[in-house]
C-alpha cells in the first residue's frame, strides 16, 4: 500500500498525538474488508488480523494501567472495570471522538450501518502502534490520550453496564424463573441481521429488545425488564408469583390427568 493523500496522515497524527513512522500498518488498519482493496498481487486487504493483535494488546495495556491506578481493589473489580473499557460500545465512542470515522475506508452500505467498524477498527489501531512502536508507545497512548481525553475511567469503573448479568442475579435472589426468548429475526434494508428478544419472568413479558446481535438484544431487552421491575418491584414480584402459582396448580392439575389416564389404562 502506498500514501495517495497527505491528508489522512495529517489527520491521524493529530488524533493520535504523535507521527506515526510506518504509515502502511495504519493505513491497513483502518481498511474494512467491505472496501474490497487489494494488493499487487491481487489479494484481498483489510484490517481484521491487526484487529485480533489489537485486541490482545489493548486487554494487556488495559490491565496494566488499572492494577497500577486502582491498587488495592479486588480482582473482581479490575476484571469489571476492563470488560467495561474493552466493550464495543466504549470502543466505537473512542473511535468516533478521535475522528476514525474520517478516516476509514468502508463500503457506503456496511458504512451505514455497522457502527461496531469503528470499535474494531480502533483496535486494529493498537496493533498498528504495536507494530510501529512496541508496548509502551500503546499504552502511553491509551493513558495520556485515550483515557484523559476521551473516556473518564473512574464514572466508568461505577457504571453497571451488563443489564443481562444484573437481571440474572435479581432473578435468583427473588427466587423467580427468567427467560431470555428470541421471538424475531429479520433483515433491514440492507439485507443485515436483526433480532428481537423477550424477557418472560415466570411467564409474564417483562421487556423487548432489539439489536443487531442476540447478545446485544438480549442486553437491551434486560436493560428494560430491569426498569420494570425496580419501577415497582413489590407489585411486579407479586404478580410474576401469582403467575407462577398458576402454572404450578396447571401442572399439578395436568399430573393427576396423567395418573387418572395411566389408571384407566390399567383397567
Amino acid at each position: 500500500m502506498t500514501i495517495r493523500r497527505k491528508e489522512p496522515y495529517l489527520l491521524l497524527s493529530a488524533a493520535l498525538g504523535f507521527k506515526p513512522e510506518n504509515f502502511e500498518y495504519y493505513e491497513l488498519a483502518l481498511l474494512h474488508k467491505s472496501s474490497l482493496v487489494k494488493d499487487k498481487r491481487g489479494r484481498l486487504m483489510n484490517n481484521e488480523r491487526l484487529e485480533f493483535l489489537g485486541d490482545a494488546i489493548l486487554d494487556a495495556v488495559v490491565a496494566d494501567i488499572l492494577y497500577h491506578k486502582f491498587a488495592g481493589k479486588s480482582e473482581g473489580f479490575l476484571t469489571n472495570t476492563r470488560s467495561k473499557i474493552v466493550q464495543r460500545e466504549t470502543l466505537n465512542r473512542i473511535a468516533l471522538d478521535l475522528g476514525l470515522d474520517r478516516l476509514i475506508v468502508v463500503s457506503n452500505k456496511n458504512h451505514s450501518h455497522n457502527v461496531n467498524i469503528y470499535g474494531n477498527a480502533f483496535e486494529a489501531l493498537m496493533g498498528a502502534i504495536y507494530l510501529d512502536f512496541g508496548y509502551a508507545k500503546c499504552k502511553d497512548f491509551v493513558e495520556h490520550t485515550v483515557f484523559k481525553k476521551y473516556l473518564n475511567v473512574n464514572k466508568l469503573a461505577q457504571k453497571e453496564v451488563n443489564f443481562k448479568s444484573r437481571l440474572l442475579e435479581w432473578s435468583q435472589r427473588h427466587k423467580v424463573n427468567i427467560v431470555f426468548d428470541l421471538i424475531e429475526e429479520t433483515t433491514d434494508s440492507e439485507n443485515n441481521p436483526v433480532f428481537q428478544t423477550q424477557i418472560i419472568v415466570n411467564g409474564i413479558s417483562a421487556g423487548y429488545g432489539i439489536g443487531f446481535s442476540k447478545k446485544e438484544s438480549q442486553q437491551n431487552a434486560a436493560k428494560i425488564a430491569l426498569k420494570k421491575v425496580k419501577a415497582d418491584r413489590d407489585a411486579f414480584l407479586k404478580k410474576a408469583e401469582e403467575n407462577k402459582d398458576l402454572e404450578e396448580t396447571g401442572q399439578e392439575l395436568n399430573d393427576e390427568l396423567n395418573d387418572a389416564n395411566q389408571e384407566l389404562e390399567r383397567l
